[in-house]
């Protein structure tokens, strides 16, 4: 079983997550913050994944500490999870639709991390639960830095906060488990390492 359990502790925050990425489906996810819960319960059913998130943080503040540092914690899950990467998939897209809203996430197991997501650029109207679209920024970012992927963010179509920030966790979640596959034998790189 590829699986990790990470934690995290701040003077902002206390986060602890553990990954499966071979399932069983589901773990509890409890981080103070109920619409940053129902976007990771998003990315443990459509992802597949054995998902638990167990975080408080510093929310009379702001959301950001807590969503970023949930973001990094996870991150690292992932990079425990993965390995050596030998017959990984490594790369995957995927679209997201949620009624007017598309997503399209594109990601790389590379093992060099970079995010391409530009939300200045993104015409979304308002937030959801206390969440906007810059706070996923800080999400994606700790988690393609930590987890050590390259991650490409798109909004094709949308404007309302709510399903914008839902399709892109979907579109994240169905990306990272085609990825995360098992589908060879060596390691998915003609450098011989990740």
């Amino acid at each position: 079983m590829r699986e990790a359990s990470v934690e995290r502790a701040t003077a902002e925050t206390w986060v602890r997550v553990r990954l499966g990425l071979d399932g069983p489906v589901g773990g509890k996810v409890a981080t103070g913050l109920p619409f940053l819960d129902h976007m990771l319960l998003q990315l443990q059913r459509h992802g597949r994944f054995l998902l638990e998130v167990e975080a408080r943080g510093d929310l009379e503040v702001d959301p950001h500490h807590l969503v970023e540092d949930v973001g990094i914690t996870l991150g690292q899950a992932l990079k425990e999870a993965l390995g050596e990467g030998v017959g990984l998939e490594r790369y995957a897209e995927a679209y997201a639709p949620m009624d007017e809203t598309l997503v399209l996430c594109v990601l790389d197991l590379s093992g060099r991390p970079h995010l391409e997501y530009r939300p200045e650029e993104w015409p979304v109207v308002g937030e959801a639960g206390g969440v906007n679209h810059y706070h996923l920024r800080e999400f994606l970012r700790g988690l393609a830095n930590h987890g050590r992927l390259t991650l490409h963010l798109r909004l094709l179509s949308g404007r309302e906060a709510h399903h914008v920030l839902e399709a892109s966790f979907k579109a994240l979640a169905r990306a990272l488990h085609r990825a995360t596959r098992v589908t060879g034998e060596g390691l998915p790189s003609t450098k011989g390492v990740l």
